[in-house]
């Protein structure tokens, strides 16, 4: 009987490690094509961004120095990456969203206390003297 069991065990376990390992082989190959996509994508919208580059250069270009119009058309690419960077920075504990009154729907973060906790260590803290040394 006790033979039975253990079968019965083993067989149980290699159905849900089977079960368990082709779940995840399919999510996982939808994750990765949609890895893929958002990799082309990016590509995509890479030269997409230098096209226009270069298009606001020559445009300008057309009415300014070949230098000038380089350098208006570098500002202006480092002011928009500027802002997509501040954009994409999370906003400091207690300050507001540019233009709104805070995230709305997001969890507030707990302060960080100023000792570390003592749970389970059996000492209090600012006791981590040794003893006699001093």
């Amino acid at each position: 009987m006790q033979h039975l069991d253990k079968h019965l065990a083993d067989q149980l376990a290699r159905v849900a490690r089977e079960s368990v390992r082709a779940e995840l082989r399919e999510q996982t190959r939808g994750q990765r094509r949609k890895a893929a996509l958002y990799a082309g994508s990016g590509a995509a919208a890479l030269y997409a961004g230098a096209a226009v580059a270069l298009a606001v250069g020559l445009a300008l270009d057309l009415v300014l120095p070949g230098w000038a119009a380089a350098l208006i058309t570098a500002v202006i690419l480092a002011a928009v990456a500027f802002a997509l960077r501040t954009a994409a920075r999370p906003a400091a504990p207690g300050a507001t969203a540019a233009g709104g009154t805070g995230a709305a729907g997001s969890a507030s973060v707990p302060p960080v206390p100023s000792t570390p906790p003592t749970v389970g260590t059996g000492r209090a803290p600012g006791t981590d003297r040794i003893p006699g040394d001093g």
